[in-house]
This record gives structure tokens, C-alpha cells and sequence, in this order.
């Protein structure tokens, strides 16, 4: 294709893409439903760039994120700031799966999603709590294949907002319950929960050890919880300068306060009591690249940014998110890189049990 073709073919793309994207605010407005808006999530819109600064300004100062009273609001603004073109862009289950012959990226993620919940056990009418639920995805897909009741906490008040549309949208508000609030601190009884998990939320952490206590607060004795843990792998190299620079540029690109070794997961949770049932990473052979859709993803984020720059100089998105959405691509290739070097796995699967109350001795 030569080159009038392929400027040709660009404009086209974002002739049609601000078409579409006018006529999806135009048909919210009228309608009155909840579109994803590029905006700043629940920041305002004037100050999406300089809250995209401050963003950064976390790592000019890493001292301060390892801190868990700094990490809450750091993580929040990340995602106000990553929330719309997270959905508008991959969708909303924030996070990766095997990619499965035969299967849509789509139906992969569902799949991946069940089998957490798979292997908790729970029984339709359990209460099950997704610590760190994003926007929900996770949540109705596993809500609408077990038929338990799950109650999902984000700190992201603008996410919780999301969820709920969502949830109402999907007619699972009946099994869906979003909270607002910090899993490091959740407002929820002890022994409250027939099941928990967190599928790649815990990262976010400044330390494993206090969400896993939290969790291990809130579940009932007995009962199980699973998580899908962001690691580094065997093959990681500290020595390595490249892989140094890609595993930074993922905590730089996913607000991570730092990145565990895969070691570590296990003696954290049976640190807090847990009993560790199985553990495994699910991105090994035989499962098919997880990374395989962000390259497919190139061409379509190209397309996106230069829509984005369209709409962010017609004022149509706050200034700042092309800042937001650069950062997003830049962070996709760290991320591809790990997974091609197979020295970080996103999906590093460990399940545990809340040991059943044994009974007092007296004297």
C-alpha cells in the first residue's frame, strides 16, 4: 500500500472514529445512560493533566509510594486516570487471560474468570467478595455462573459509579454489590464471607501481608480464597539491566509500588494463617500467550491515539489524556516483553484455606 493509501485509509479511520464516538455520547445524552466519556474518572476534567503529573511524581519520590498510607491515593488517581480508555479500549474485566484456541478474546477472559470461582466452591445464594473489583467485570461473569451474591470493593469511588451502571445494565444488581473503600481496611465483619478472590488487584499492595490479613479477617473458617498474583518468575535476573527496565517500566505503568517474586506468594500467605491448597502459574505451557493481544491490540491503539489527540484538541477529552493514553501503549510493550522473556506472569494462581476454629482447651 502506498503512502496516499495508507494517509487515505488513516483519515478514514478517524473520520469514522469521531463519528462513532459523537454518536455514542449523542445516543447516552439522549437516552440518558452512562457512556464511557474519556474523562478524568472522578477527577475534574480542567484537572486531568495535572493530576496525570502528579501521577509520576510518586516515582520521583518510590520512597513515599512503599508507604501504605501514601499508595491509596496514589493507585486512586491512577485509575481515575485509566479507567475510561481501560473500558473504552480492552474492556471491563481489568485484566489478562490465556488466550484459548478456538475462543474470542472475550469468551478466554469468562472462562478465566469462572475458574476462580470454580475453585472456591461456593453454592448458588453463597457471599463471595472480590477484593479490588474494578469496574465489575469479573464480578457478573462469576455472579452469573455460580449464582452466589458477590460483594466487590474498589478504591476508586468513579469505578464504584461504573459497577453499579453496569451491574444494573447486565440485571445482576440483585447479585451484585459494589463498595467504595480500601481492602487494606475493609469495612466488613469477621468471618463474613463464604469465599474470596482478587484476580490481579493485590499488586496494588505496598505490602501482600496486609491485604492477605484482611482477607484472611473477613472469610469465614474454612472457606477458600484464590488469587491471581502479578510476579516476577524464576527467569528474572536483578543483575539483568533489561530486565530491570521491564519490570520497572510495568510498576512505572500499572501503579505498583514494587513487584513480588513468585517465591514469595505462598510464605506470605501462610504468614497471615493461610493454608496453601495449590499453587500455579497459569500462563505455562499449555496455556497460549496472554500477551498475544496487546500485539494484536498495535494497530487498533494507533487508530485510538490519533483519535484521541483529535478529540483531546477539540476539547472533546481533557487535556492530559493523551499524556494518559501514550503512557498506557509504552506500558503494553513493557508488559509484552515480559511475558516474551517469561520473566513476569500476571496470572501466578494460588489458592488458600481459612483453617476451621479449633475448639478451646481449659485446664
Amino acid at each position: 500500500m502506498d503512502s496516499l493509501s495508507l494517509l487515505c485509509t488513516g483519515s478514514l479511520l478517524v473520520a469514522g472514529g469521531i463519528y462513532w464516538f459523537v454518536c455514542v455520547m449523542g445516543s447516552a445524552e439522549r437516552k440518558g445512560k452512562h457512556a464511557v466519556q474519556l474523562s478524568g474518572g472522578s477527577i475534574d476534567r480542567e484537572k486531568v493533566q495535572d493530576n496525570y503529573k502528579q501521577y509520576w511524581s510518586f516515582f520521583r519520590r518510590p520512597k513515599e509510594i512503599e508507604t501504605a498510607e501514601k499508595v491509596p491515593a496514589f493507585v486512586d488517581t491512577f485509575y481515575n486516570l485509566v479507567t475510561d480508555i481501560y473500558e473504552w479500549g480492552w474492556g471491563q474485566s481489568f485484566h489478562f487471560s490465556p488466550s484459548v484456541p478456538g475462543k474470542s478474546h472475550r469468551d478466554a477472559t469468562r472462562l478465566h474468570e469462572e475458574m476462580a470461582v470454580d475453585l472456591l466452591g461456593v453454592k448458588p445464594g453463597a457471599r463471595v467478595l472480590d477484593a479490588g473489583c474494578g469496574v465489575g467485570g469479573p464480578m457478573r461473569a462469576i455472579a452469573a455462573h455460580s449464582g452466589a451474591n458477590v460483594v466487590g470493593i474498589t478504591i476508586n469511588e468513579y469505578q464504584v459509579k461504573r459497577a453499579r451502571m453496569h451491574n444494573k445494565k447486565a440485571g445482576l444488581d440483585s447479585l451484585c454489590e459494589v463498595v467504595c473503600g480500601n481492602f487494606l481496611q475493609m469495612p466488613f465483619a469477621d468471618d463474613s464471607f463464604d469465599g474470596v478472590y482478587s484476580i490481579e488487584a493485590t499488586c496494588h499492595a505496598p505490602k501482600l501481608e496486609e491485604v492477605y490479613a484482611e482477607i484472611y479477617r473477613v472469610l469465614k473458617p474454612g472457606s477458600l480464597y484464590v488469587s491471581y498474583e502479578w510476579v516476577t518468575t524464576e527467569l528474572f535476573r536483578s543483575d539483568d539491566p533489561e530486565h530491570v527496565d521491564i519490570i520497572q517500566g510495568i510498576e512505572r505503568g500499572d501503579a505498583l509500588p514494587g513487584l513480588r517474586n513468585y517465591t514469595d506468594i505462598a510464605e506470605i500467605a501462610r504468614k497471615v494463617g493461610f493454608e496453601v491448597v495449590k499453587e500455579k502459574d497459569l500462563a505455562k505451557p499449555p496455556a497460549s500467550p496472554w500477551w498475544s493481544r496487546l500485539k494484536m491490540g498495535r494497530i487498533a491503539y494507533w487508530r485510538n491515539h490519533i483519535l484521541v489527540i483529535v478529540l483531546s484538541f477539540l476539547g472533546i477529552a481533557p487535556k492530559g489524556t493523551v499524556d494518559v493514553h501514550e503512557m498506557l501503549f509504552k506500558t503494553a510493550d513493557f508488559l509484552t516483553r515480559g511475558g516474551e522473556t517469561g520473566i513476569f506472569t500476571p496470572m501466578h494462581m494460588i489458592l488458600c484455606r481459612k483453617p476451621e476454629k479449633t475448639a478451646s482447651t481449659s485446664d
